[in-house]
């Protein structure tokens, strides 16, 4: 991660180095060295950045390195704000007055301590370029490692008697390998490491089905740091051997190309299967394949490995297959878990809460759960206490476990083998509680505000930071938890054992420290500051100038809230600061001292105002005031020329899906000036006219909503959207008994993705059926007479719809090919509503079907049972007269037309809670569990944004 730390500093010491900035003379020519200097370490801390953990030496060489980059850093942000302290002319262009002596000699004195220190890993970096024979250009190099003992060889010895949950996917896998086309194809099996794909595909590769379906096999390993033509010679010694032939004479000492046709000719006209197995690459596949013939004579490739992108690549030329595995189930794991601890027999009855607490934290790895009870099969079952401290100390454990030490070897590879960029970005994930679902706008912004991102040619950061989050999911590192309705990964959640491995590398190289109750030691140097629960700290001046970010996680104390205080005081270079859900009334007057910040959140906090001070944060760009008491800005706000998110709204608690029930904030003259604003809201229009024209001016908008429109406002609306060329969410709501009048909007953004529209309609706005990148639309209280489907048929890329009081017909029907692309259907409170009709060929993709509150409804959807990918069916609030047709246990007839169905629920208002009842059990005899799942998806309904 050195290499990232040094680009980030060198990209801050070319500002000092621009044109307009003036410094002393010889402060300028040690800063040009000190750059030019750590311009020639970065390629070949690339390389090191990789082996420094096999390397105790290389180690410390790394860490002197990123240590002084960091003190770097701090010089410069030091300098930077005693400088904007100083002169009040410098606003943003950093802008340094000569006049500021004393600054210049406090960057004088760092600047030249800085230089004697990097003289000295300099001579360092020299005795390391000729240990390793470094003769320039890094890209060329290879190094021998010792990785400790790897044994992940040992899943080729596991007895299928071993294995859990492996009957489903060898099944599939076999199918693919021996049935269908005679096509050559390759067959890729991806997941996490430690997820069981190697033994998996070794019981595939034995099986006798298969054996005797292929003329010629072989196994062979490809691993990070491959050689092409030692894959190649392996895989020619294992065909000829197979065959009992000799291979040519000097193969051995053949290039590749030579090896290649030896491959070819003798592949040429049999039906073979080849296995090669943890490939981290696409380079890697394409250096083998075109020594592989491609015949139709049913050949087969399997290829197992951690990365999606290079399952989806590889199969994709060949249309051949991509099996995702994924974790085990409670079911399975819990049934490995208790082979391998207790040897089959029954888990003690005292030690069961224990093991199911250690075993969720395993997260159906196998792996883990194989090497955990490998530790747990050797405490002593009467001893409860041994078995919680394993838990309470697992991270440590990993590191000085022998037991646990292969393990940690093998999850380990797919962090120190990330690409420079992204070991920053995973690292940060060390701030997140365990087990927290982690938001990817919050994460993507915290990255840019933290400077990990680079903007490319052609792409904005925020595109870049988005492909660094979809890398980190390819390589199985962060597992998607929700999802958005385009597909795009809504929040996710990092392995405990991946967290448990970054913790002591974030500790140890001072980047992120994170605590909870159980957890309050703290370092002496750290850059990235989180808290779980409280923060008890009596010396938070020790943080000084070196913390830049200080994220917050249910923190409820008072005593932690003015510890928080405190440190706001001392730590002036933050950048990140996320205090959500603290319980402030005020607004800390501290924040406004800290010039370098980039993202505030005080989301969920009961501030009511923000002082016109806030002029003062020049570098601010995401301003999250969600959920607090705020609804008035001040015109000073306009200051913040770099702001790029504005969300500044609050829901009112009360009945179920009220009218109006959502605060925003009202846009004042002039506030068009916010020239780089992406994301606002939400905006109250009233009136309308100010507002609207404000908005229109913020061209760059990608996602607005604006409420509390009247009917007036129809042509200035449509105006504005036009404008808004860039927009991909749009919310737009009528104050109530008002129309929302569209029918003015000639041209509307063609970028369009998410469409919310609440308020009489006078009529369906046609130019909706123009939007060819549209994936969600809500109508609420629209009232329409026109039947909407007839305008939302042939939208190609549709997949979420919701309605709710928006349709006065008696009927709906979903035509046969039509709504190809659907996976929800929302059917809310359509009171006039008693037929749905589906045809066949409708839908059917359709995953979910919600029916809340249509009380004319005769009955289920005719034509229901046709939806054969439907997995939840959910009734809300719907009468018994509805219901009870539908209860296998009551014999109703229309149960066969659901049968299919894996959930179907029925949820409704009982003893103060909402309950939800499975249609399987005895309609209103059990009292079940209160409802959560329906109130979470009507909790997100009401966030338009």
């Amino acid at each position: 991660m050195a290499e990232s730390v040094v680009s980030f500093v060198l990209d801050k010491l070319a500002i000092l180095l621009e044109e307009k900035v003036n410094l002393v003379k010889n402060v300028k020519q040690e800063i040009e060295y000190i750059r030019d200097e750590l311009e020639r370490m970065i390629a070949f801390l690339r390389v090191a950045d990789a082996e420094e953990h096999n390397d105790p030496e290389l180690k410390v060489w790394v860490k002197q390195v990123r240590d002084v980059a960091y003190e770097t850093e701090d010089i410069i942000d030091d300098f930077m704000l005693q400088s904007h302290v100083k002169n009040d002319r410098f606003l943003g262009k950093l802008i340094f007055c000569a006049r500021n002596t004393g600054t210049q000699l406090e960057i004088a004195s760092g600047i030249q301590n800085i230089k004697s220190r990097i003289i000295e890993i300099a001579e360092g970096h020299r005795r390391y370029s000729y240990r390793f024979h470094v003769p320039g250009e890094v890209s060329t190099l290879r190094y021998a490692s010792n990785r400790g003992i790897d044994r992940r060889g040992d899943a080729l010895l596991l007895e299928e008697t071993e294995i859990v949950g492996i009957e489903n996917p060898k099944r599939q896998l076999i199918r693919w390998l021996v049935e269908g086309e005679s096509r050559f194809k390759v067959v890729s099996v991806v997941g996490m490491g430690g997820m069981g794909k190697t033994t998996l595909i070794k019981k595939v590769y034995d099986d006798f089905a298969v054996k005797k379906h292929f003329q010629n096999h072989a196994w062979i390993t490809v691993s990070q740091s491959f050689v092409v033509e030692e894959i190649l010679k392996d895989t020619i010694q294992q065909l000829f051997d197979q065959m009992k032939q000799t291979p040519p004479e000097n193969f051995s000492s053949m290039n590749g190309n030579r090896l290649k046709a030896i491959i070819k000719d003798f592949l040429h006209e049999r039906r073979y299967v080849l296995v090669f197995d943890d490939v981290w690459s696409v380079l890697a596949w394409e250096a083998i394949r075109y020594a592989l013939p491609n015949e139709n004579n049913g050949s087969r490739v399997i290829l197992t490995t951690r990365l999606m992108d290079v399952a989806s690549s590889c199969s994709k030329e060949t249309d051949g297959y991509v099996y995702e595995l994924n974790p085990l189930s409670e079911e399975e794991s819990w049934i490995l878990f208790s082979q391998k601890t207790f040897r089959g027999n029954p888990c003690p009855t005292h030690l069961i809460e224990i093991c199911k607490t250690i075993l969720k934290r395993c997260g159906g790895l196998p792996l883990a759960i194989v090497a955990i009870s490998g530790v747990l099969s050797t405490k002593n079952e009467s001893n409860v206490d041994e078995w919680k401290k394993l838990n309470c100390s697992l991270g440590s454990e990993l590191e000085g476990n022998d037991k646990l030490e292969s393990m940690r070897i093998i999850l380990s590879l797919s962090f120190n083998y990330l690409p420079y960029y992204l070991k920053p970005c995973f690292l940060y994930l060390g701030n997140y509680p365990e087990d927290h679902q982690i938001q990817h706008n919050t994460l993507v912004q915290q990255w840019i505000a933290e400077g990990f991102v680079k903007q490319k040619v052609g792409r904005s950061v925020d595109e870049v930071a988005q492909g660094y989050l979809n890398e980190l999911v390819n390589r199985s590192l962060l597992s998607p938890v929700k999802t958005n309705d385009d597909g795009s990964i809504k929040t996710s959640r990092i392995h405990d054992f991946y967290r448990e491995i970054i913790l002591p590398v974030s500790r140890d190289q001072h980047f992120v420290t994170s605590t909870n109750e159980q957890n309050m030691t703290w370092p002496r140097r750290v850059r990235h500051l989180s808290v779980h629960g409280s923060f008890i700290d009596t010396n938070v001046k020790r943080y000084g100038t070196r913390l830049r970010s200080f994220l917050s996680f249910h923190v409820e104390d008072s005593q932690s809230i003015l510890s928080i205080l405190q440190l706001l005081k001392s730590c002036r270079m933050l950048k990140v600061l996320d205090l959500r859900g603290v319980p402030l009334e005020k607004f800390p007057e501290d924040i406004l001292e800290l010039f370098h910040l980039r993202y505030l959140s005080l989301r969920s906090t009961k501030i009511k105002s923000i002082p016109r001070s806030i002029k003062k944060l020049q570098k601010l760009e995401i301003l999250d005031l969600k959920e607090t008491y705020i609804n008035k800005l001040p015109v000073e706000i306009l200051k913040l020329q770099n702001l790029r998110q504005l969300l500044v709204y609050r829901h009112v608690p009360g009945s179920y899906l009220p009218y109006d029930y959502i605060h925003g904030f009202k846009v004042f003259k002039g506030m068009g000036s916010l020239k780089f604003l992406q994301k606002l809201g939400i905006v109250d229009a009233y009136p309308g006219s100010i507002a609207l024209k404000e908005i229109a001016m913020m061209t760059e908008l990608r996602r607005v909503n604006i409420t509390k429109l009247r009917t007036e406002d129809g042509v200035a609306v449509c105006l504005c959207i036009e404008k808004l060329q860039k927009l991909f969410s749009l919310g737009l709501r009528s104050i109530e008994g008002d129309v929302l009048d569209l029918s003015h909007l000639a041209w509307p953004p063609l970028s369009l993705q998410r469409l919310y529209l609440g308020g009489r309609l006078a009529n369906f706005p046609k130019w909706i059926r123009s939007l060819p990148s549209l994936v969600k639309v809500y109508f609420r209280w629209s009232q329409l007479s026109d039947d909407p489907l007839e305008y939302l048929q042939d939208l190609p890329n549709l997949v979420h719809i919701e309605f709710l009081a928006s349709y006065v017909g008696k009927k709906l029907c979903f035509k046969a090919g039509k709504f190809l692309k659907l996976k929800l259907l929302g059917l809310d409170k359509l009171e006039t509503l008693s037929q749905v009709i589906i045809e066949e060929g409708a839908m059917p993709h359709l995953e979910k079907l919600i029916i809340q509150r249509c009380n004319s409804l005769e009955g289920v959807p005719e034509g229901i049972e046709r939806l054969t990918d439907l997995k939840v069916l959910e009734f809300f609030d719907m009468p018994d007269e509805f219901i009870v047709p539908l209860s296998r246990e009551k014999l109703g007839e229309d149960y066969w037309k659901i049968a299919h169905i894996p959930e179907v629920n029925h949820t409704y208002w009982r003893n103060g809670c909402w309950e939800v009842y499975p249609l399987d059990e005895k309609h209103g005899t059990k009292k079940s569990e209160q409802h959560t799942a329906t109130i979470v998806r009507t909790q997100e309904q009401r966030n338009w944004l």
